[in-house]
C-alpha cells in the first residue's frame, strides 16, 4: 500500500509534465504558423505589382522558345520584376489597365479590350478571312498584331473629335506609346507585340500589307462589326502553304477621348488588394485537396499497416517480391505512376469498364484523385510501418503467444502501441505526400474545377495563364502545410526520445 500511495504523486507529476510539454509544443506550432502567415503578407503585394511585368517579359522571351525555355523565361522574369510601371515617362496607366493618359497629350485612350484569338469560320455562309469580333458598334481605335506587323486603324470621326492628327509624328508617337503600354498591361502571359514589328497607321478602313488585306469596322452581319484579315486574292492566309501565310498574336479595341475624360482608376491600397484578392479567390482547390487527402490517408493507413504486417508472415523470397511491388511507386516519377494507373483503370480496360457500367467511373473523377494520392503516398506508410514492426522484440511476441494471445490481439495490444511513434510519423509524412501530389493526379483525374483540381494543379494552371499572384498564394499554403508537418514530426520525435530516455533511466 505504501508503494502504491507513494507512486501517486510521481504519476501526477509525470502527467502534469506531459500536459505542459504538449502545451508548450502547441504554443510553438501556433507561433510558427503565425510567423509564416505574417511573412506571407508582403509577398501578395509584391506578386500583384510584379505580375504584369513578369508576364510581359516571359511572353517576349518565349516568342521563339521551346516550352522548357518558355517556362524558364517566365520564372526568370518573375524573379527579376519589382515594379508594374510601363517604363514610359509622362504616361499614367489606370490600375485596371483599361485607360491611360500622357502628360501634355490632348487625347487619351479608354475601354481598352484585348482579343487573344479570332475566328477563321465562315459568317452566314461567306468566308471573309480571319476575323476578330468588335461588338455591336464600330470602334474608335483598333489594331491587329501579327508576328511581323502591327496595323493600327483610327476612326477619322474619333480623331477629329479628340484632336488627333494622323499625319503628325508626335501624335503617332503618343498613340504608339498608348498601345504598347496597354497591350503590355493586358497580356497576362499571352504573346505581345514583337519588338521588331513594323507599324502601319491608317485612317481608311482597308489596307493591303504585302499581299494581306486588312479590313476594319466591317459590318458583316446586321448590327455586328468585325475586323477581317484575308489574302488579297481571297485566300486563307492562316494556311502554312499560302505564300502570304500570317501568324496572329492578338487584336485590341479602344475608345479615344479627351485627356480630361479618361477614366483613370487610382491604385488600390495593399489592404484593398488583399480584400479583393480573397473575395474573388476560388477556394475549391483547397476543399478538393483536403477532401482528397483526408480520404486517401484512411486507405493509406489501413493498407500500409496491412501490407507491413503481411510481409512479416511470408517466406523471404515472397517478401522480397512484395516489398518491391509495394515500394516501386516511391521511386517512379509521379507522371509514370499516373500513366500506369490510366492504363490499368481506363475506360477501355476490363476494370475501368466494370466500374463505368455500375455508374462509378474511376478516371477523370474525384475518386481518381484519391486513388492517385493513395498510390504515390502508400510506400511511405508501408516502409516506416514495416521497419517499426521489424524492430520489435520477437521474444516478447513469442511470450504473448505462449500465454494464448491470438495474432489479432498481439497486433492491436502489442505491435501497434509499441510502434505507434513511428507509425504516427509515417502517417503524417504520407499525408504531406498525398497533399502535394500532382503528376499522377493530373494523368488519372484531369483538371476539373471544383472536382479534381487540387492545389498543386492550380499552381501550374494559374501560372500558365499569368495569374502569378494566385499561384504564389497556393504555393505559400502548401509551404505552410509542409512546415507544420515537419515541425510536428520533429517535436514528436523529441518527445518520444525524451520519453524513452526517461523510461530507460528508471
Amino acid at each position: 500500500m505504501k508503494g502504491s500511495d507513494s507512486s501517486g504523486p510521481f504519476l501526477r507529476v509525470a502527467h502534469t509534465a506531459t500536459f505542459l510539454s504538449y502545451n508548450t509544443h502547441m504554443r510553438t506550432i501556433v507561433l510558427y504558423i503565425a510567423l509564416a502567415l505574417a511573412l506571407c503578407m508582403p509577398v501578395f503585394a509584391w506578386a500583384d505589382e510584379a505580375e504584369d511585368e513578369a508576364a510581359f517579359a516571359a511572353a517576349e522571351a518565349a516568342e521563339d522558345a521551346t516550352p522548357e525555355e518558355a517556362a524558364q523565361a517566365a520564372a526568370d522574369a518573375l524573379a527579376g520584376s519589382d515594379t508594374a510601371s510601363t517604363g514610359e515617362e509622362g504616361l499614367t496607366l489606370s490600375s485596371d489597365s483599361l485607360s491611360a493618359t500622357i502628360e501634355g497629350c490632348p487625347f487619351a485612350v479608354n475601354d481598352f479590350t484585348r482579343a487573344s484569338a479570332g475566328s477563321n469560320q465562315k459568317i452566314d455562309g461567306e468566308y471573309f478571312g480571319y476575323t476578330y469580333y468588335i461588338g455591336k458598334k464600330p470602334s474608335d481605335l483598333m489594331y491587329v498584331a501579327t508576328f511581323t506587323d502591327v496595323v493600327v486603324y483610327v476612326s477619322p470621326d474619333a480623331a477629329s473629335r479628340v484632336g488627333l492628327n494622323i499625319a503628325s509624328e508626335d501624335d503617332l508617337g503618343s498613340l504608339k506609346q498608348y498601345i504598347e503600354a496597354l497591350s503590355k498591361a493586358n497580356e497576362n502571359g499571352s504573346r505581345g507585340i514583337a519588338s521588331t514589328a513594323q507599324w502601319h497607321f491608317i485612317s481608311e478602313e482597308a489596307i493591303n500589307v504585302d499581299g494581306v488585306a486588312f479590313g476594319f469596322d466591317r459590318e458583316l452581319k446586321k448590327g455586328y462589326y468585325y475586323n477581317t484579315i484575308i489574302g488579297a486574292d481571297g485566300s486563307d492566309i492562316t494556311q502554312s502553304n499560302n505564300e502570304h501565310y500570317t501568324q496572329f498574336t492578338h487584336a485590341s479595341f479602344a475608345s479615344l477621348v479627351l485627356a480630361d475624360e479618361a477614366a483613370i482608376v487610382d491604385p488600390p491600397t495593399t489592404a484593398e488588394k488583399l480584400q479583393d484578392f480573397f473575395a474573388t479567390l476560388d477556394w475549391s482547390p483547397l476543399w478538393v485537396t483536403l477532401k482528397t487527402t483526408f480520404t486517401a490517408i484512411i486507405f493509406i493507413f489501413v493498407l500500409g499497416l496491412a501490407a507491413a504486417y503481411l510481409t512479416l508472415h511470408v517466406s523471404p523470397r515472397v517478401r522480397d517480391v512484395l516489398d518491391t511491388v509495394f515500394t516501386i511507386p516511391m521511386v517512379l516519377p509521379p507522371t509514370v505512376c499516373g500513366f500506369l494507373l490510366l492504363l490499368l483503370l481506363g475506360t477501355k480496360t476490363p476494370i475501368g469498364q466494370w466500374f463505368a457500367n455500375v455508374g462509378f467511373p474511376l478516371v477523370f473523377s474525384w475518386p481518381a484523385t484519391v486513388i492517385a494520392a493513395t498510390v504515390v503516398a502508400f510506400p511511405l506508410m508501408y516502409r516506416n510501418a514495416r521497419g517499426a514492426f521489424e524492430n520489435l522484440d520477437t521474444n516478447m511476441l513469442d511470450a504473448a503467444r505462449t500465454l494464448g494471445w491470438s495474432e489479432l490481439k498481439i497486433f492491436f495490444k502489442l505491435m501497434l502501441p509499441l510502434s505507434w511513434s513511428s507509425i504516427a510519423a509515417a502517417t503524417v509524412l504520407a499525408f504531406a505526400r498525398a497533399l502535394g501530389e500532382y503528376g499522377a493526379t493530373l494523368f488519372l483525374a484531369g483538371n476539373y474545377v471544383g472536382i479534381t483540381r487540387t492545389i498543386p494543379i492550380s499552381i501550374y494552371f494559374y501560372w500558365k495563364i499569368g495569374r502569378t499572384d494566385i499561384a504564389i498564394f497556393w504555393t505559400l499554403v502548401v509551404l505552410v502545410f509542409s512546415f507544420v508537418v515537419i515541425l510536428f514530426i520533429n517535436l514528436w520525435s523529441q518527445h518520444t526520445t525524451r520519453y524513452r530516455r526517461g523510461a530507460a533511466e528508471e
